[in-house]
């Protein structure tokens, strides 16, 4: 199903997904996501599965995990609203690099790499916004994990020095 809903336009402009866009931009980039719906305990992506799309939450929370080497879950973030996650896999076609479970139910809209690709060739402006918006949230998150891994070390310093 093609996303549609008379306030969808300004929750999308307040994303930082999708910050920055005209009007038209905006409405090609609309015409283009699929709403996904999904049950609490869902798996919407799971760690090392191909992937082809990113997803922008619409409503719900879903928690991000990573499967460490010993076999553990490793908790990694919560998403809620406004958050966007895939988009690793559009810009290095990578299988998924996280597995993302709906703690409750919800409603995702789906970008797919082909769907991008039609931005680009229709609205390159837009398409190139877009990357603009993707880079600043990957460098967000970034430095939120370097000062985990920081806060970390720090902290493993002091327990051996003991």
């Amino acid at each position: 199903m093609t996303a549609s809903s008379p306030d969808l336009k300004a929750f999308l402009l307040a994303t930082p997904f999708f910050g920055g866009l005209t009007d038209a931009s905006l409405d090609l980039l609309i015409s283009m996501l699929v709403e996904c719906r999904f049950d609490a305990g869902a798996t919407v992506v799971a760690e090392g599965e191909p992937g082809r799309s990113m997803f922008i939450v619409r409503s719900g929370r879903l928690a991000v995990s990573k499967r460490a080497t010993s076999g553990s879950v490793i908790p990694i973030s919560v998403l809620e609203p406004g958050d966007f996650f895939g988009e690793m896999t559009l810009i290095e076609m990578q299988n998924r690099s996280a597995t993302v479970v709906a703690e409750s139910p919800t409603v995702l809209y789906e970008l797919t790499a082909q769907k991008l690709y039609a931005c680009y060739k229709a609205d390159i402006h837009a398409y190139v916004i877009i990357l603009q918006n993707i880079n600043r949230e990957l460098c967000r998150r970034l430095r939120r994990a370097d000062d985990r891994f920081a806060g970390h070390q720090v902290g493993d310093e002091r327990n051996s020095a003991r």
